[in-house]
């Protein structure tokens, strides 16, 4: 897609692709022959928990960081993130020899406010219902000369995102497949944004589909408005990393015209999605990063005789909440 209406393009994503190659992970495309059975379809699974930092976020951080200027690096960075950002962008901050700190809501998980720690990063704590990220963040990177990178709402961050959707798209092409439905979470949007235009590039006909957390629906109430509108539930998920407000604007700007659907799960069909990923798959999915195999095992979306492709895009979960989840199911 090189639509000039859009943020960002294939082109992007290609040169993004080149930046991050030395330093992230090319995940497989799997295949389950047991979800296969149980689905109806023909499913491939793209398991970003493999990546550096267990989730597709270090691809935007590091394509971000790596523009910019070598004489605006002195001041470092500041990111906000529930955690799997926090430590893309922590990790990204190492690798290149730069500064990070990172605003995070207190009610994170341990092993995320850890882990972004671990990466040599300084953790900011925060209140998410009382106290306003951005205002926080954007107040540290004015003090300090930094440069803030937004989670999802930057070309870089979007563009490097879009490589997940490029390997899906390269890996489908090799082997002589074209997909029907790729499917992918989203909080603010950045890479199911970057995916659709990876995977349209190559496969215009492919139906692209959002899938969020039962409650947290911005991108279907979006979509269904055709502007940005915010969701209305002032409760709570497990899925920590997907609570985002509103969509971001550029990313709309893509989802508004590329996705052809919104689909939720809740969070009984995310724990049994993420305990199939344990059992059958061998994997740790963490429950922000299950939604899209939750949608597509609930039956949320027609996949029957189709080939469909599920992004597992995390995998950071604390030890004991995912014990209970396992347990649970």
């Amino acid at each position: 897609m090189t639509n000039p209406a859009l943020p960002i393009t294939s082109a992007d994503i290609d040169s993004a692709a080149a930046v991050i190659a030395p330093f992230a992970v090319r995940t497989p495309l799997l295949s389950s022959p047991s979800l296969d059975a149980l689905t109806g379809a023909t499913v491939f699974l793209k398991p970003e928990v493999l990546q550096r930092t267990g989730s597709f976020k270090f691809r935007g951080a590091f394509n971000k960081l790596s523009s910019i200027p070598q004489d605006a690096r002195a001041g470092g960075v500041v990111a906000f993130s529930s955690g799997n950002h926090a430590q893309g962008v922590a990790a990204a901050a190492q690798i290149l020899g730069m500064q990070a700190t990172i605003v995070m809501p207190a009610d994170s998980p341990l092993s995320k406010r850890e882990r972004t720690k671990g990466y040599g990063a300084e953790v900011v704590l925060y209140d998410r219902y009382t106290e306003d990220r951005e205002a926080i963040a954007g107040a540290i990177a004015s003090q300090r000369g930094a440069t803030l990178v937004r989670p999802y709402d930057d070309p870089f961050v979007m563009a490097g995102q879009g490589t997940v959707g490029r390997e899906i798209a390269q890996d489908l092409a090799a082997l002589g497949i074209v997909p029907d439905i790729v499917v992918a979470p989203a909080s603010g949007g950045g890479l199911v944004a970057g995916i659709a235009i990876a995977v349209k590039a190559r496969f215009a006909e492919a139906s692209i589909i959002v899938a969020e957390p039962a409650g947290f629906d911005d991108h279907a109430r979006s979509m269904r408005a055709g502007h940005r509108q915010a969701h209305s539930n002032d409760s709570k998920t497990f899925c920590d990393a997907l609570m985002a407000l509103i969509p971001g604007e550029l990313t709309f700007a893509v989802n508004q015209r590329l996705l052809a659907d919104a689909v939720s799960a809740n969070d009984a069909e995310v724990g049994a999605a993420m305990a199939f990923a344990f059992r059958d798959l061998k994997l740790v999915v963490e429950p922000g990063g299950a939604v899209a195999l939750a949608s597509l095992m609930s039956g949320k979306f027609d996949a029957r005789g189709k080939t469909v492709v599920i992004v597992l895009s995390g995998g950071n979960v604390d030890a004991d909440l995912y014990a209970s989840i396992i347990n649970a199911n």
